[in-house]
């Protein structure tokens, strides 16, 4: 095997990330309306162990969901499978609802497929599933989310997927949420994700009770194009605008915001923030501008000639700007 070979399925013996039921109760709540009606495609994630496909098979009548379809790719079944005598090649599950009356997605209610390719999620075979989904909601290769995500815009789909945080820094991903074509989900940060028993060890892996392995990944989030009330939640914002506090860069014409509770709420110019803001982007009172590193096509902000970290560059809609003022103004008199 050639060292390119090698290095690509080590890769991809260490990218199964399986998300577990209580995050996906918490993000997906947020999206229920989104789902009436709907066929919704979860690939990427074996349906026989997926929390995905579990979850939306409970909630099927709940959510009004039209179809539910679900995918593997052959290399996780036969691990996760192979040794319980199980079906072990790439497949494909349908749902399309309760037939008896009980509620419960029993197993002959459930259509099982077989792919003829491996069930990558780039084949033919998946992508003819794809095209039939209106929604996508399930966790990518994080390796491979570039590819991912390219492939859902192509295709014109909507989705809620999770990924690295880190992300929004990719040259192909930054565009889309500049654009407001993608944003983030309600939940960021620390999630812990079941892995496959032939993933190597590593740091943030460990071992519970029944011998399963674990892996902390610490600044993972939801991206996603299905709007939610968190979305348009407005921002408290308390500080006024000073030059002595709010210093402009050496060779930007913006000035530097450090944290986002410091953005001022009476300025109307471009400003740099952390792109820890995203998690509390509401695209009602802020557009996005632009952002520094190469991956916008922009060099580093310097301030006081010390280069900085990545900022997202914003700036204040004029109709929330004068919304702010009079709330200022307001809070002044009282």
């Amino acid at each position: 095997m050639s060292n390119t070979n090698m290095n690509a399925a080590k890769k991809a013996k260490n990218d199964e990330f399986y998300t577990q039921l209580t995050d996906i109760e918490k993000e997906l709540r947020h999206y229920t309306p989104h789902f009436r009606g709907k066929t919704v495609y979860c690939n990427c994630d074996d349906p026989r162990a997926s929390q995905f496909f579990h979850y939306f098979s409970y909630n099927f009548e709940h959510f009004g969901v039209k179809r539910l379809i679900a995918s593997c790719y052959r290399n996780m079944s036969r691990d996760l499978f192979s040794r319980h005598d199980v079906f072990s090649g790439a497949c494909w599950l349908e749902y399309t609802g309760d037939k008896n009356g009980n509620l419960v997605p029993d197993a002959d209610e459930i259509g099982v497929r077989y792919f003829k390719g491996d069930g990558d999620f780039r084949s033919e075979e998946s992508i003819a599933l794809l095209k039939q989904a209106d929604i996508v909601v399930t966790n990518p290769p994080f390796s491979l989310f570039r590819d991912y995500v390219a492939q859902l815009i192509e295709y014109k789909k909507q989705f809620l997927i999770i990924g690295n945080m880190n992300a929004v820094k990719y040259k192909e991903i930054f565009p889309l949420i500049r654009d407001e074509k993608l944003w983030l989900g309600v939940m960021t940060g620390k999630r812990d994700f079941l892995m496959p028993d032939h993933a190597d060890g590593g740091a943030g892996c460990w071992t519970d009770e029944k011998g399963r392995k674990w892996r902390s990944l610490g600044n993972t989030a939801w991206f996603t194009n299905l709007d939610h009330g968190r979305r348009h939640e407005p921002l408290v914002l308390l500080k006024k605008y000073n030059p002595a506090n709010y210093p402009r860069y050496d060779n930007y014409d913006a000035i530097e915001v450090s944290k986002t509770a410091d953005i001022p709420g009476d300025y109307d110019g471009v400003m740099g923030v952390p792109i820890s803001y995203l998690d509390k982007h509401n695209p009602d009172e802020f557009e996005i501008v632009g952002a520094t590193r190469t991956w916008d096509g922009k060099c580093d902000v310097i301030l006081n000639g010390r280069m900085l970290y990545t900022r997202l560059l914003i700036r204040r809609r004029p109709d929330a700007l004068q919304r702010s003022l009079a709330e200022v103004r307001e809070l002044e008199v009282l």
